[in-house]
């Protein structure tokens, strides 16, 4: 099994733009950034925490933007073997030439796509999802999905694991992987639905505290908190640690940080192997 440690989950924007939608990103949210959202700053952070590869993970918040996105996802990912960032593409439910992107990045060896279905304002289980992850499913593209709720939407339910179920229930064999260790702030209901289907989780933005900004962040105290070890072991536990993959979010958490807090938790060596790299390196390679 490998012994690369691979960060299933990542985020990263063009320079020129990098700034800006940090900014954004974070006068929404209200939850530090640890990066500074750029490539370079990415691999900054990978030397640091002695990550060896970084899946990015872009997002089309219109249909528009898919077709660029999947330019530079392309590029990417033929050159992650000299940058240590390999991308996935961008799939968006409005986007007309949905099949012919899917299609496009199928051809040009990416390995999978990225949905956020809060940010694209489209359940899951909606029809123009379905079709996406169907087709994705023939050609042998994993999806990554968000899960659960979202620290910048407050109250957006378009990605529960109710919906995931469904969503699941209706469509063709398809590896997707789940955000959030299946569902961020749903972890009881992922338990309870999805354990018996076969969703991957990510481990994103899932374990030890929240850093909030501090200026004004909307949630309760209490709500900072994420899964403590022992409910995070549990559901890696339930799912298998064979269906789990090491995620960061970042710039959204500190790569290093991350890494302790899931190296310090009481699996075994073996379990430990697998989400670290072991099952990333296998869905890479196909």
């Amino acid at each position: 099994m490998s012994t690369r440690i691979i960060d299933f989950h990542t985020h990263t924007f063009p320079d020129r733009v990098a700034d800006r939608a940090l900014a954004k990103l974070r006068a929404g949210c209200h939850t530090r950034s640890f990066t500074d959202g750029t490539a370079a700053g990415l691999r900054v952070s990978m030397d640091r925490a002695g990550i060896d590869l970084s899946v990015v993970l872009p997002v089309a918040t219109s249909a528009a933007q898919v077709a660029h996105i999947n330019d530079r996802a392309i590029e990417a990912h033929r050159r992650a073997g000299e940058t240590g960032l390999d991308s996935f593409g961008a799939a968006h439910p409005g986007d007309p030439d949905w099949r012919g992107e899917l299609d496009r990045l199928a051809a040009a060896g990416v390995r999978g796509i990225k949905i956020h279905p809060p940010y694209q304002g489209v359940d899951l289980d909606d029809l123009r999802y379905l079709r996406v992850l169907d087709r994705a499913g023939e050609l042998g593209l994993l999806v990554v999905t968000h899960a659960g709720l979202d620290v910048g939407l407050p109250g957006a339910e378009q990605s529960t694991p109710e919906k995931i179920r469904r969503a699941v229930d209706a469509v063709g064999p398809v590896k997707l992987i789940c955000a959030h260790m299946g569902g961020w702030k749903c972890w009881d209901a992922v338990c309870e639905l999805l354990a018996e289907t076969g969703v991957w989780l990510d481990t994103s933005f899932s374990l030890g505290p929240m850093t909030p900004c501090g200026d004004g962040y909307p949630w309760r105290p209490e709500a900072l908190n994420r899964l403590d070890p022992e409910a995070f072991c549990g559901m890696i536990r339930l799912f298998g640690a064979a269906r789990v993959l090491f995620g960061t979010d970042s710039p959204w958490s500190d790569q290093a940080d991350a890494l302790a807090r899931f190296r310090a938790l009481p699996l075994t060596e073996d379990e430990k192997t697998a989400v670290l790299g072991g099952n990333a390196e296998k869905l890479l390679l196909g």
